[in-house]
């Protein structure tokens, strides 16, 4: 018996060998048949969903960091922030004392139009708790989310009301907006904050130029500072903007893709007037293909520190269960033909991305002559002819170091613990409709508002109960930078997020050297053709 047993086997791993070797070559029946093998006869019950998804990502590990399987609910989640909307009920949220706490309602949407309100906490959707019961982000995110015009119930306490209010809300087309913050910094400075480079960036870009020209806008600050990148296109498009006709914006190249080359159109907004573009470890690929082509063009003045390094082009394959790889096909390079990516070594997944302690342990981020760059990897501007730097990432005009001396543990705990956040909500709790009627408008909040001593003692009880131990010395240190986080999440609460970086630039070291340079027309020029 154990003998046909074995017979039948051989024969069938015979025959599948033989039919994947009609079909494909032998590596890929060499898959095919240790698939095979493990699911009809290996000694336990095996997943081979779960065998296959595996085989990918090991696969996928040895060849490079960006090269990355995702399973059908990662790869939606994945794609949705970059599409420009979803299908929800409109509001924005923290998860605070484990408590949805909204926000913001989005003007328009569908919470708004049943009368949802900021500071109000959702305790119930349809007929799930979801207060008290440390819920991921995730859960209540599916939970408030679903298709188009389907109906979500939800419970609600309200600061002042006894009781919980229900809400039957009808679920719409939420825009996800990629466009932070577009505001004048003076009188001819416009500002504008992008935190990824989403379908919608382009138009809401334009949009923001538009508005800021017609309050006196000549020269401009695009703030790329965290932006960790998106589509392509997207970036063609945005350095597009500044760059006059047919110049090679950036070009792709791999051993299987042949040189492909993107150029501007005579199509751009912003072609004249001073720009300066802000940049750090945290701004990747798309940011760095648009301030490389910004760089290498001489058409602004880079500031901040060197970007992150990711100049790899991933090719979507999308697999019949919804599932993705994104596989790397080529390289992206600058105008000049610098590499974008920073040195990598095949499978030592771990070293690579630990490239930002390194910088940080090496005195990167504090100093710029910590940062060496051998003579092969000098390249020239293609206007003025300057020296600027290849090998990883794109080294800014403008050094300027992290600025440690205010960052203590004592903040950092309290922060991870979410307290500033609390203390920003339990003042508005209190406070809103006060808020309201003293500061109509953002203008007088940014002058006359101050945080109180009374605010930061609550701060230092709740950081007590929550066992952080008091630091005088580095309470003192942080103090005015605590102060000002937490202003800047109460004008975030009470007007846009783009009033949070109207606050918070003020400690923003970047931002404040960029105001300098852009008002010197003598020292930009100077940066530009040094």
């Amino acid at each position: 018996m154990k003998r046909i047993i074995f017979l039948l086997l051989a024969e069938s791993l015979f025959a599948a060998s033989m039919s994947a070797q009609r079909g494909n070559n032998l590596e890929a029946r060499k898959l095919q048949l240790a698939l095979y093998a493990i699911s009809n006869l290996y000694v336990d019950p095996t997943n081979e969903t779960q065998l296959v998804e595996d085989a990918i990502v090991g696969m996928l590990e040895k060849l490079d960091p960006h090269s990355t399987y995702t399973d059908p609910e990662e790869t939606k989640e994945m794609t949705e922030p970059l599409q420009g909307n979803f299908d929800g009920i409109g509001i924005q949220f923290n998860m605070l004392t484990d408590t949805l706490y909204v926000i913001q309602v989005i003007p328009g949407g569908p919470s708004e139009k049943v009368g949802l309100m900021a500071g109000d906490r959702i305790i119930m959707v349809d007929d799930t708790l979801i207060a008290g019961v440390k819920m991921k982000n995730t859960d209540v995110m599916k939970r408030l989310r679903g298709p188009k015009n389907t109906e979500v119930r939800v419970k609600v306490l309200r600061q002042g009301v006894p009781d919980l209010i229900e809400f039957k809300i009808t679920r719409g087309k939420i825009p996800m907006y990629s466009l932070d913050a577009a505001y004048m910094a003076d009188k001819t400075t416009g500002y504008i904050k992008l935190n990824r480079f989403a379908a919608s960036s382009a138009d809401e870009f334009k949009e923001a130029l538009k508005k800021l020209r017609k309050q006196g806008m000549k020269n401009l600050i695009l703030d790329l500072q965290g932006n960790g990148g998106g589509y392509l296109n997207i970036a063609i498009d945005l350095a597009d903007e500044f760059l006059d006709k047919d110049k090679l914006i950036v070009y792709t190249e791999g051993n299987k893709q042949p040189r492909e080359e993107a150029k501007s159109t005579a199509r751009g907004d912003f072609e004249e007037g001073r720009l300066v573009v802000l940049v750090d470890e945290a701004s990747a690929s798309a940011s760095e293909i648009l301030s490389g082509a910004i760089q290498d063009w001489d058409r602004g003045v880079l500031v901040g520190r060197r970007t992150f390094g990711k100049g790899l082009v991933q090719k979507p394959i999308p697999m019949p269960d919804g599932s993705m790889i994104r596989l790397t096909v080529a390289r992206y390079y600058t105008p000049t033909g610098r590499s974008i990516q920073k040195p990598y070594v095949n499978g030592k997944q771990e070293q690579y991305h630990h490239d930002l302690i390194d910088r940080y342990n090496r005195g990167e981020l504090m100093s710029a002559d910590s940062i060496h760059f051998p003579d092969s990897m000098k390249y020239n501007t293609l206007v003025s002819k300057r020296t600027v730097y290849g090998g990883g990432g794109i080294m800014p005009d403008v050094f300027i170091p992290v600025d440690t001396s205010r960052y203590t543990d004592y903040h950092r705990n309290i922060v991870a613990a979410g307290l500033v956040n609390r203390i920003a909500m339990n003042y508005l709790d209190r406070h809103r409709s006060e808020l309201n009627k003293q500061y109509p408008k953002f203008n007088r909040y940014k002058q006359q508002f101050q945080v109180t001593e009374e605010m930061m003692q609550e701060l230092i009880t709740l950081a007590e109960n929550d066992k952080i131990k008091f630091d005088e010395a580095q309470y003192n240190r942080s103090k005015p930078l605590i102060m000002l986080q937490i202003k800047a999440l109460i004008a975030r609460d009470l007007y846009d997020m783009g009033e949070y970086f109207q606050v918070i630039n003020d400690d923003n070291a970047s931002f404040q050297e960029a105001l300098r340079i852009i008002n010197d027309e003598e020292r930009y020029n100077k940066v530009i053709n040094n």
